[in-house]
């Protein structure tokens, strides 16, 4: 009976060493999007995670977890399991900015694992179609005529549309409603529907509906003109020179990750960089790609660590809180 034991005892040694000798990955992989289902966050995962699963050779699939704008996605993947398989789409305010305003159970530069940066998407001033003002220059003037109830639409404190419209107004000198919502997916659907007035809203979520006529779009937060959407002036060519605002993206993992699994999901970052799908997907989102030396997990780190000099202090002199 011993030996028996001993032999058993061996077997299932020998399947655990197996199983977790498996190379990476060998089961799905979980993009964690902090935002709805349907808005700029998603779709760039879902475009992405697609073409990764033809290097990974494994089903990449997106989950939507909303809430504190992103805060709630975010805390998930830094207490999952450091191996792979969750890791964190996030941008400039979930994985900058949200740390001024929050008070957060981790430290978003040292608990997470930088995978990939992304690319960037640069912001447009758009309205529903009701509203008066043809140029940016009209829309200043009417949001200062309307102080009282003109409503901004954002995707929560601390969200890419909340801190973007805290600065177009600071640099115009007025204050208006903010409206939160748990993406700007659903707040793009309220403001074409006519329940809330003007975003600053990421290229990539609105041209579409810019495009079909729905909506106004009066200037691109860059400083030169989208190639989809040449007709839409910059702001220095509307009359707001100095309002730039680009919501970068990136890829993350929980802290400790091993460095080969890592360079795995880089990897197939990059491969989905040179895909000509997903090429021309970008392009009509109005996204533009990380040059290729910016396309390490170093690389992502140290944009990630500069932001944070550069945002901080500026969120916090508006101070802005939950």
């Amino acid at each position: 009976m011993g030996k028996l034991v001993s032999i058993a005892l061996a077997l299932f040694a020998s399947f655990v060493t197996a199983v977790h000798a498996q190379p990476f990955p060998s089961k799905p992989i979980t993009i964690i999007v902090p935002f709805a289902a349907g808005g700029p966050s998603d779709v760039l995962a879902r475009t992405l995670g697609e073409r990764m699963r033809a290097t990974l050779h494994q089903t990449v699939v997106v989950e939507n977890v909303t809430g504190a704008a992103g805060t709630i996605g975010v805390t998930r993947v830094t207490r999952a399991p450091a191996d792979g398989y969750t890791i964190s789409f996030g941008h400039l305010g979930t994985h900058v900015v949200n740390g001024a305003i929050y008070t957060l159970p981790f430290d978003l530069v040292n608990d997470l694992e930088p995978v990939a940066l992304l690319g960037a998407n640069p912001m447009l001033v758009v309205s529903k179609n009701a509203l008066p003002a043809r140029t940016l220059q009209e829309l200043i003037a009417w949001v200062k005529a309307n102080q009282d109830k003109a409503t901004f639409g954002t995707a929560g404190v601390g969200s890419g549309a909340h801190f973007s419209g805290v600065y177009f107004q600071s640099l115009i000198g007025t204050k208006a409603n903010y409206v939160p919502y748990r993406g700007t997916g659903p707040a793009l659907q309220d403001l074409v529907a006519g329940q809330i007035d003007i975003m600053v809203d990421q290229a990539s979520n609105s041209l579409p509906q810019v495009n079909a006529g729905t909506i106004r779009a009066y200037a691109v937060t860059d400083t030169k003109r989208i190639a989809s959407a040449s007709s839409i002036p910059t702001v220095a060519e509307a009359g707001l020179p100095g309002f730039h605002v680009s919501l970068w993206s990136g890829l993350w993992a929980p802290k400790d990750t091993p460095k080969d699994v890592i360079a795995k999901l880089n990897e197939a970052v990059r491969a989905a960089f040179a895909d000509a799908g997903v090429q021309k997907r970008y392009a009509e989102l109005g996204l533009e790609f990380p040059a290729t030396a910016q396309q390490s997990p170093e690389a992502l780190r140290a944009h990630q660590k500069a932001e944070v000099a550069k945002w901080w202090p500026v969120i916090k002199a508006a101070n802005i809180k939950p």
